[in-house]
């Protein structure tokens, strides 16, 4: 078997909905849906090893402490597992006052009793019913008419309001799928959510639910789109339901196409953290919530500290989040591309410039601080980075703020080192190639620093007096010249006959507060044109511009 010629033999594109008028494209979500998790349900019938009581408990507090206001905690007919879990839940007076959970049921009458079983002495609670409707479930698998495949949904209506009516002191509410809602025929779901809504006879003041399920993803998400709103323009009673979505991705899709049918009308969005759920997933609810953060709207949702949900997420699930999932995986807001690199440097460095408040930081659509990520990872270096890339580390890492044209110079060490290693080159390893290059905290030094004094000459001149170790042994020297570096650089060319030329000088401090350390940066010339450069750090700024005159006059040696 392989990839057909000519795919459409076999499979044909999905017909378009008939909406000329359509009203979705121009609208723009301004605040957040209804959001229902469905990691306990649809998330634990899609993993290798389904969650036990622990995991499950540890799942829900999550999704309570990240704000999930409405959570479908299982399949109470499935077993004594799911069963016992969402007894217990409520049981144990562990469901907030303000969250309300679900549980799902197919249109059986047994499935349906013991769906309500499960809940008894709840507050308020969901119980959602489902049969599929789509013309490939009626044919191919029931087997049966429009007619019978309606009559499911009705009966299991009815017993839905009996079992409610038995219990009366739970505040309950419905929700209804016509499962396989996105390949099934528009006026046959119209039809039989209208019957269901006639049996449950729902107001505006207690609404159903209705659930409009991708449960294949089979086109794109603007038919979905067109699909919700033509739903909704054409169901009678609209005020006294609430439009609930469930995409799947299997075309890759499945936020993109609740995004479009939020816009398209809809209430609420069901899905899962990081987009759990069969096949290619549900909707991820991490994304479209963050989405919507990026855009200015508040979603509801708290992902503050998005590396604790991952480990709870990864934990229960026993599934990785993967290193490109959005907002969440680890090299989200990584760059390792050197034009990338100085494009978010510079980001930065303006985002701390200006009075506005806005983020405007190229390639992270998201500050990552505000969900809980250090900036540290935010830049990483490896054989296709550039000089910002290198020069980030260092500040970041070392507080040195390289000058443009030294990180020019320090390019080259860092591409060896990674050329020579093949791998990401860590803070560590960027920091000791530094330290190499201009000698810096290094024994193995030409010149080294010993002491030194300095005064004023009668004449204004500075007098420059102290001890060098060359190549370990110490010598005294001195020398003469208009303000400390050039009084510096006089004793290097009188007592050792090496002569630099000062082309430029840059110094800072390393941190803010009163024992903040200084870096000082000298470029200098040599007499056959060499550019040379040296780095000072110590905690006087005066001693850090020795220590800089030193680290080139190393260099200017090594090279020689």
């Amino acid at each position: 078997m392989s990839m057909l010629k000519n795919p459409s033999v076999k499979y044909s594109p999905f017909p378009q909905v008939p909406l000329v008028d359509r009203e979705w494209p121009t609208r723009t979500i301004t605040a957040p849906p209804r959001w229902l998790s469905t990691d306990l349900r649809d998330g634990n019938q899609a993993i290798v090893d389904p969650m036990d009581a622990h995991k499950k408990n540890r799942f829900f507090n999550l999704l309570v402490e990240v704000g999930v206001k409405e959570i479908e905690v299982g399949f109470p007919s499935a077993g004594a597992t799911e069963f016992d879990f969402i007894s217990g839940l409520v049981k144990s007076g562990r469901i907030p006052d303000d969250v309300i959970v679900q549980v799902l049921t197919q249109s059986r009458e047994d499935l349906i009793r013991t769906s309500f079983a499960s809940l008894s002495g709840a507050r308020a609670a969901i119980v959602h019913l489902y049969n599929a409707v789509s013309p490939a479930w009626r044919e191919v698998v029931f087997g049966m008419t429009r007619d019978q495949v309606r009559d499911i949904a009705v009966h299991g209506a009815k017993v839905m309001r009996d079992e409610a009516g038995m219990q009366p002191d739970t505040d309950w509410h419905f929700q209804y799928s016509p499962e396989t809602f996105s390949t099934a025929e528009l006026d046959f779901s119209l039809e039989v959510c209208e019957s269901v809504m006639e049996v449950l006879a729902p107001t505006p003041d207690h609404p159903i639910i209705l659930n409009l399920p991708a449960t294949v993803e089979a086109a794109t998400p603007n038919i979905y789109a067109d699909q919700v709103e033509y739903f909704i323009r054409n169901l009678p009673n609209r005020e006294s339901a609430v439009i609930s979505l469930h995409t799947h991705n299997d075309r890759g899709t499945g936020v993109a196409a609740a995004e479009l049918a939020l816009m398209a009308g809809a209430d609420r969005v069901e899905g899962c953290l990081f987009g759990n759920g069969e096949r290619t997933g549900n909707c991820c609810l991490v994304t479209m919530a963050l989405n919507m953060y990026t855009q200015g709207v508040d979603p509801k949702l708290d992902f503050s500290d998005i590396d604790r949900v991952i480990e709870t997420v990864e934990y229960c699930n026993e599934l990785p989040v993967h290193q490109r999932h959005p907002y969440g995986g680890e090299l989200v807001y990584t760059a390792f591309s050197g034009s990338h690199q100085d494009a978010i440097k510079k980001g930065f460095a303006a985002n701390e410039r200006q009075n506005d408040p806005h983020w405007r930081v190229p390639y992270l659509p998201i500050d990552p601080a505000d969900l809980g990520r250090s900036y540290e990872a935010v830049i990483r270096v490896n054989s296709q980075s550039g000089k910002g890339g290198f020069a980030w580390v260092l500040e970041q890492d070392q507080g040195l703020k390289l000058p443009k044209k030294m990180q020019a110079d320090f390019s080259p060490h860092v591409q060896r080192m990674a050329d020579e290693l093949g791998r990401e080159l860590g803070a560590a390893d960027i920091w000791q190639a530094f330290k190499q290059a201009y000698h810096v905290q290094t024994e193995e030094k030409h010149f080294q620093l010993v002491d030194y004094e300095e005064r004023r000459a009668t004449d204004g001149t500075r007098l420059f007096s102290g001890t060098i170790a060359v190549k370990g042994q110490e010598q005294s020297v001195s020398g003469r010249g208009n303000g400390l570096i050039s009084s510096v650089l006089s004793t290097i060319e009188d007592s050792f006959g090496l002569a630099l030329e000062i082309v430029d000088y840059t110094e800072h401090a390393l941190t803010t507060g009163r024992d903040s350390r200084a870096a000082a940066y000298l470029e200098c010339r040599t007499p056959d044109g060499r550019t040379i450069w040296g780095v000072g750090i110590d905690e006087d700024v005066a001693t850090a511009s020795v220590r800089a005159v030193l680290s080139a006059a190393n260099s200017a040696v090594a090279d020689a």
